[in-house]
């Protein structure tokens, strides 16, 4: 879990310096570097403008055996997130492997086709969590220069799971 509170800290410092208002929040008690989580407080801080980044979210959440990625879709949830980004290292697929044995890569697929596929670099309860909650996924390489902020500004990078999903 702190290993998740320092890189959201590097996060925040990176994205201030592009002059992106940054808060970190997190279920720790470590005040001199993050906010304690507090729902209202993220959701203003939200609507002020600022990104908000939730770190060491795992077992800080009550929920020990809950992954990073299943405790940011339930504060997704909780804020009523728009979307969750993913980050991961690489771009095999973005973790979306096709059925074929070719390379394409998805653009676009839904939440019952990347559950049928049985493989996600996202573990699938997250994943069911942003299905019934209706919060769209994007699923993107972090080490490609450029593509945190792509992500923030909604451009199409990595691929999209939601709804509809149409494989492109």
């Amino acid at each position: 879990m702190m290993a998740s509170v320092m890189n959201s800290v590097l996060l925040q410092a990176s994205l201030e310096k592009i002059g992106v208002e940054t808060r970190v929040q997190t279920a720790l008690m470590i005040q001199e570097v993050a906010e304690p989580y507090v729902r209202r407080r993220a959701i203003r801080h939200l609507e002020k403008g600022r990104v908000v980044i939730f770190g060491g979210i795992g077992a800080g959440i009550g929920n020990p055996l809950f992954t990073t990625d299943t405790a940011a879709a339930l504060r997704a949830s909780e804020i009523n997130a728009d979307v969750v980004l993913k980050g991961i290292v690489g771009d095999d697929e973005y973790g979306c492997p096709p059925r074929s044995n070719s390379n394409a890569s998805f653009e676009h697929i839904s939440f019952r086709e990347l559950a049928a596929r049985g493989f996600s670099r996202m573990d699938m309860t997250a994943v069911t969590c942003c299905e019934e909650n209706n919060i769209p996924v994007v699923i993107f390489n972090i080490l490609e220069p450029g593509n945190i902020s792509r992500a923030i500004c909604g451009d199409q990078i990595g691929t999209l799971v939601d709804q509809s999903g149409r494989i492109t």
